[in-house]
């Protein structure tokens, strides 16, 4: 338990540095205005009816499917937490920053660059192993407590996502279909990829053999 509440600081580097990349290319997404991901797709919408900004609208929204895990029995850590407070954050002020452009290739150019920076982010994040963000934790709590398959759980909370956001006016639209298609595959490759190897010591019996006197001393085979 004190693990949970004394992590490793490496590994908290990590989360933040993650987390804080994941909002920057949540960001770059919505500039592009090509559509969103489904769970930016439902904060476009909240933040439409609510008047918040983009970013506020995306921690609420965290904030608020944590109260979901409760009946699932799911158990928060730090990396949750984490999430609430950083992605929304990090999304908003990259929007904030982002000139607008009009141009067809710069908004594909940021489309595609923030779907492969959410990938990697991804795998920074994740990597550190301290907690799932309150969308997967859902999922997650529907696999485990309902019996359902990763996948339909998955396509039930995201797919609910996405009918509320379109039908409160959240941005559907090509890139909702290439985020969809694309950030599974790029996940895949990005989780493994950046995921923290445990350091491999070199034995002495495994040392490189040794030239003495001319005659080269190799092990004894097994």
């Amino acid at each position: 338990m004190f693990d949970r509440l004394r992590p490793d600081p490496r590994r908290l580097i990590r989360l933040v540095v993650g987390l804080a990349l994941y909002g920057v290319a949540i960001g770059f997404i919505v500039q592009a205005g090509l559509g969103v991901g489904p769970w930016d797709v439902f904060a476009q919408g909240v933040a439409r009816l609510t008047g918040l900004p983009f970013g506020v609208a995306t921690n609420v929204i965290g904030a608020a499917v944590l109260l979901l895990w409760w009946p699932l029995r799911q158990r928060p850590g730090i990396g949750t937490v984490a999430n609430v407070l950083l992605v929304g954050t990090a999304a908003g002020a990259t929007l904030a920053v982002l000139p607008a452009v009009a141009g067809m290739p710069v908004r594909v150019a940021e489309l595609g660059f923030g779907i492969l920076l959410l990938a990697a982010a991804t795998g920074v994040y994740v990597g550190a192993g301290l907690g799932a963000g309150p969308r997967d934790g859902l999922m997650l709590g529907l696999h485990h407590r309902l019996g359902l398959p990763i996948w339909l759980a998955r396509t039930l909370v995201e797919g609910s996502a996405l009918l509320a956001g379109w039908l409160l006016g959240g941005n559907v639209g090509v890139g909702t279909v290439v985020f969809a298609v694309a950030i599974g595959p790029l996940c895949s490759v990005a989780i493994p990829l950046l995921a923290v190897r445990p350091m491999v010591l070199r034995q002495p019996d495994q040392a490189v053999p040794r030239m003495m006197d001319g005659v080269q001393k190799v092990p004894p085979k097994c």
